[in-house]
């Protein structure tokens, strides 16, 4: 399966990417958090604080995947 992953704020400073595109067989959005986080580049995914979206909506970790799927990871938004 091939999913578009995008990372925004200071996820994509610290990754050094906007975006990647990935194949393999993901059944959930922590799945591919796990696969990119093994990565020493991706380690700021280990945060407990971060926050997910598919198909631009906000969703858990633990949100299934299908094919084609775009996910986002970002920090938590704060505003003023």
């Amino acid at each position: 399966m091939s999913i578009s992953v995008l990372f925004f704020a200071r996820y994509s400073e610290t990754i050094g990417l906007d975006s990647l595109e990935m194949e393999g067989d993901f059944a959930t959005i922590d799945a591919v958090r796990q696969a990119l986080a093994g990565d020493p580049v991706f380690a700021v995914l280990n945060e407990t604080s971060l926050m997910c979206a598919r198909n631009q909506e906000l969703c858990n970790l633990d949100e299934p995947l299908q094919a084609g799927d775009e996910v986002a990871f970002f920090p938590p938004v704060t505003g003023g």
